[in-house]
């Protein structure tokens, strides 16, 4: 298989072209080699190179050094299904070192990339570099009904790449037009699977997380050697999107240490960064809004976040994440004046109006295959919504049919749309206020 290659236009990390390209020492290097040996019994210079994500000719190198110290040799047998590749194994002065080094971290596998190079590659693929027209978004959110001037407000702050406040009455979207920010953005960053800052090693890439388009993978026996393969220590993904509810804390927001692998790793808002960080229904959290925004002030305002070691020492990370708050309190009940200013743009997400309830309304019936009937709507429009003053919700529609295909089925009869079924979907929507009996 031919290297795979960067797309045009894409700001790549450039593939490194010796060691020290790598940008960690050369002991942490030869351990993290011999740690993967250990771990994974690889004896060939090209399976090692995947694993260790560097080019072939310097996990050569790196084997070579190793060797000059004792603490790899050649098994004295070539591998004919592998283009006659020389294997190797760890000496017992190498398995030693493979195990003192575990001892010291549990870490192997890719080699992390130093956190100053990855300052330069955030800029490359900064969130504050999209500019999205009004088309793009349109075609993100053309599956909804949105009011008409929630684009032009949209627009201006995903392109600012600052934090934004949706607020409004719960059912209405918010979260629906969060993903649909995501989807507009569209192109593709490079994400790193590990990081390196004071000798610590700070896993990044997560599968959950991070969505991965493709890998370049360097075949030793490619006689053509592209120019623009990018450094596999990255895996290039989608743009990534966080996204976090009533569960969040504001330990979440810190490094992680793993005591066992004696490796960190990165907080959620460090993997979401090239993307979007979505904090849903603020308010509902076990610390207070403001407690919350407050910890986020630096990175909002300055564009770094400020982690800490186990030692205590603090060290700081790029900070470019678009971060969206979405809450269903007004935000005068949340915050205080000092914390709205720190969040850029303020957006209220309102309920439909009458006629854009109707066009959900059919939309939704039309998707789950439900026969509209007009005394059936009538009824509903002319006798249930004025019980609660004709407040329309986005997410009215899709419960109400929901909840009559589940009587439907119930019934054992073929779906459609009554006034009667139209009632009892209408009982399951609320809940009356009364006494109950203990």
């Amino acid at each position: 298989m031919n290297a795979q290659t960067s797309p045009p236009n894409v700001l790549a990390p450039p593939a490194c072209k010796s060691l020290a390209e790598v940008g960690i020492s050369l002991v942490m290097m030869r351990d993290i080699l011999l740690k993967t040996m250990f771990r994974t019994n690889l004896d060939l210079t090209s399976s090692i190179a995947r694993t260790v994500c560097l080019p072939v000719p310097l996990v050569q190198e790196l084997i070579d050094l190793a060797r000059t110290q004792r603490l790899i040799e050649a098994t004295g047998t070539m591998h004919a299904t592998s283009s006659a590749e020389m294997g190797y194994q760890l000496t017992d002065s190498g398995k030693a070192r493979a195990l003192d080094a575990l001892s010291q971290s549990e870490y192997y596998g890719a080699m992390p990339i130093p956190l100053d190079d990855y300052r330069v590659q955030v800029q490359r693929q900064s969130v504050r570099n999209i500019r999205l027209t009004r088309e793009q978004l349109l075609a993100a959110m053309g599956h909804l009904i949105l009011p008409p001037d929630l684009l032009g407000n949209l627009g201006p702050a995903i392109t600012s790449g600052r934090s934004i406040l949706m607020y409004g009455p719960p059912g209405n979207g918010k979260s629906s037009i969060s993903n649909g920010i995501r989807d507009a953005m569209g192109d593709k960053i490079y994400v790193p699977r590990a990081l390196e800052y004071a000798g610590q090693v700070i896993t990044v890439y997560d599968p959950i997380v991070h969505s991965a388009a493709e890998e370049a993978v360097d075949d030793p026996n490619s006689l053509r050697r592209t120019s623009n393969r990018f450094d596999n220590r990255y895996v290039y993904c989608e743009r990534p999107t966080v996204i976090t509810g009533g569960e969040l804390s504001l330990d979440m927001l810190d490094l992680t240490y793993n005591p066992t692998a004696r490796t960190y790793q990165a907080p959620l808002q460090l993997k979401s960064t090239g993307g979007i960080f979505i904090v849903d229904d603020l308010g509902r959290q076990a610390e207070p809004p403001q407690k919350l925004v407050n910890r986020w002030i630096v990175p909002l305002e300055e564009a770094r976040d400020i982690l800490s070691l186990q030692s205590g020492e603090k060290f700081t990370v790029p900070f470019d994440t678009l971060v969206i708050f979405s809450t269903n309190f007004h935000p005068n009940e949340i915050f205080d004046g000092a914390a709205l200013r720190r969040i850029f743009f303020k957006i209220k997400i309102d309920g439909p109006d009458q006629e854009n309830f109707l066009k959900i309304f059919a939309m939704v019936a039309r998707a789950k295959k439900m026969p509209l009937n007009e005394s059936a709507l009538v009824h509903l429009m002319k006798v249930k919504f004025p019980t609660i003053q004709n407040v329309y919700a986005n997410y009215m529609p899709k419960f109400l049919i929901e909840q009559i295909m589940a009587i439907c089925d119930f019934e054992n009869i073929p779906y459609q749309m009554t006034p009667a079924l139209i009632d009892r979907a209408w009982g399951n929507m609320f809940v009356r206020e009364e006494k109950i009996a203990h």
